[in-house]
This record gives structure tokens, sequence and C-alpha cells, in this order.
């Protein structure tokens, strides 16, 4: 980073605009990104105004409205989720009466897990809906039972310059109900595996539906027991929860400048091969307050340390973070092997026998 500028808040677009217009009179500004799930409109709205290329507001908005994202995709013909909109109690009913339980109420416009829930009765949909009462507009989808994996991209010209694979361990919506659960991201290291070739072909089918041609994308998608694969949603922005930190272990390479060079260049210079399975281990702390301890670190890294790439913890004496609120948690060990099923033990290891505690 060469240089920045501070605003009072993102949330302002209009004075971040009349910020952005000042910065423009004196520094040319090639291109406008975003990291952010909630400003993606900002953006887009950044690049009309500075007439630079890029999603525009209208080419956004199926990356932000996931009712809007499933029915574009729908009529191409893809695998998505039963889903309606709704605005109101009635409508949330009413569209539980069309898809029948089990099934998912989310944010129209929402990021990652966050105010997502499952409802398996009416019953259960009854509790769920005091807890969604600050958000305006959801989307109730049909529940698909199967496995998560991401399906992410950088782009250039609308051509994939590096694809990525992660699975959930186990998937989000389980992990935002457990807080004893320790969220694993893994990375796969061989993308032509068979029971992945489901889930690229429908990548790659979105991107040209959603006309995406450059930067980076982050996709979810669902893989049920008798191989169908199911669209989840996707993001025009890099995965978050540390996930291309995670990608870079995977290869060796440094993504996020591969970003910025496949957005200003429209190649990446750098090789992106992957030597490795990659996973990221979040940990939560039992107890409350501030860390006290921790339990298992010193054997694990004495068995693995060689496969161990960082450990970022929160240290003995820091207050704990809402697991509920962050998906980071309390801290994060990250492994990596050239073999899945050992990445996966070690993974496993770390996720079971490591314990942070708080008092």
């Amino acid at each position: 980073m060469a240089h920045y500028v501070h605003v009072g808040s993102l949330a302002d677009g209009e004075a971040v605009a009349a910020t952005v217009r000042a910065v423009a009179r004196h520094v040319p500004i090639d291109r406008v990104e975003c990291l952010w799930e909630p400003y993606m409109m900002l953006a887009a709205r950044l690049r009309e105004l500075l007439g630079l290329p890029g999603l525009t507001a209208e080419q956004t908005v199926p990356f932000r409205d996931k009712e809007r994202m499933k029915e574009l995709l729908g009529a191409a013909g893809l695998r998505v989720p039963g889903h309606h909109s709704a605005d109101t109690v009635a409508g949330v009913w009413a569209a539980a009466e069309r898809l029948g339980f089990p099934l998912i109420v989310k944010p129209i416009a929402g990021a990652g897990s966050a105010d997502t829930y499952r409802a398996d009765s009416a019953a259960e949909l009854d509790a769920i809906m005091p807890m969604l009462r600050h958000v305006p507009q959801v989307i109730v989808e049909e529940f698909i039972d199967a496995e998560e994996f991401t399906y992410d991209t950088i782009c250039a010209g609308g051509r994939v310059l590096v694809e990525n694979i992660c699975q959930y361990h186990p998937r989000p919506l389980v992990t935002k109900m457990h807080e004893w659960v320790s969220p694993v991201t893994m990375a796969l290291r061989d993308l032509d595996a068979a029971g992945l070739q489901g889930g690229r072909k429908l990548g790659a089918a979105v991107l040209q539906v959603l006309g995406f041609r450059d930067g980076f994308t982050h996709m979810e998608w669902y893989r049920k027991a008798d191989g169908e694969v199911v669209f989840g949603e996707i993001g025009a922005r890099p995965p978050g929860a540390r996930t291309v930190d995670v990608m870079n272990y995977a290869t060796d390479a440094d993504l996020f400048f591969g970003w910025a060079e496949a957005v200003t260049q429209g190649r990446i210079s750098q090789p992106v091969v992957r030597r490795y399975n990659a996973a990221s281990v979040f940990k939560r702390a039992s107890g409350a307050g501030r860390i006290t301890h921790y339990e298992g670190l010193d054997r694990l890294l004495a068995e693995y340390g060689e496969h161990v790439a960082a450990v970022e913890l929160l240290p003995v004496g820091a207050p704990r973070r809402d697991w509920r609120a962050t998906t980071t948690a309390d801290g994060m060990v990250i492994v990596r092997h050239p073999d899945l099923p050992k990445a996966l033990e070690i993974t496993q290891r770390f996720a079971t026998e490591l314990h942070l505690y708080a008092g």
C-alpha cells in the first residue's frame, strides 16, 4: 500500500464519493475494487462516477440480491434451491407453505452465514422470526442436505486465471449453531478430482450467465449424496475469513498481488501451482472473559510443526471475541500437506485437541 485516505464511514456513500472526487483531481485512479460485501454497490457507483471499468451498479445487483441472482441462474437452466423473497412475516410464512420444511431463512443481501437460520418445522420458524426483525428483506430457500464447497476465481477479460475450491468442515450453518465446533476451511490441491468437476462446471456457467469479467469471485455450492451439484450463492469479491491466506499457503503465491495484476494488467505474472492442501482451523475458547491458557498446542506443534504454516491465537490476557459475530473467533491455525488424507488428519487433530480457555 502506497497511500490511503481515511473517511468517516463507508456507509455514508455521498461523503465517500466527495472524498474520492477530491482525490481524483490530484491522483489518477485506475480501478475501484472492494473486499467487503456490504460496500459492493458503493464500489460500483464510484466506478460509474469516475468512468472506470468494472461492474456497474446494475451489473452488481445480481451479486448482492440473492433472489435476483437465483432467478437469473435458474432461468439459464442451472440448479438452484427453491426460493422466495419476503419482506413481511406473512410473506415468510407463505414462502414456507410453498417450499415446505426444512428450509433456510437469510438476508437477501447478506454475507456469509450472518442472520442465517434453518427451520425444520413451523414451530422452529416461529421461534426464528423475532431474530430477523432487524432484517428488511429475506430470502426463504429450500434446504439442501449436502457437503458444501467454494469455487473461487481471479478473472481478467472474462478468462479464469486462477481457480480454487475449498471444502467446509462442517457446513457454516452448523458452525454457527454450536460454539464448541472449530470451523475448518480446506483448500483442495487436486482440482481435477472427479467429485469436483460438477462444481467447476457449475462455477464457470455462473460466471458466464452473470457476465463477470475482471476481479475476484467467491461462490458456494453443494454436492449432494447422489452427486447432484446445486448452486448456493456468489459474491463479486474475494472470500472472507482469511481464505485468501489459505489459498496463498496452498500455492506459495501472493493472490492479493495477483488480483491487482489481473484487474490492472489483465494477467498474473507469478506461477500459481497448487502444491498443498491447506486449511484454516478457527478456535473458540471455553469460558468467558480473558484468555487464560492453551492446552495441546505444544504437543501438536512437536508432532506436526513442519506442516503448520501459521499460528495466530489470541494472546493470554486478551478478551475473548464474540464467536457469533466473527468466524475468526479467538484465533486460528493454518496447516498444509501435499496429501489430502494427511492434511485432513492434521486438521482434525488441531480442531479437536487444541483448546483455548478463558476466565
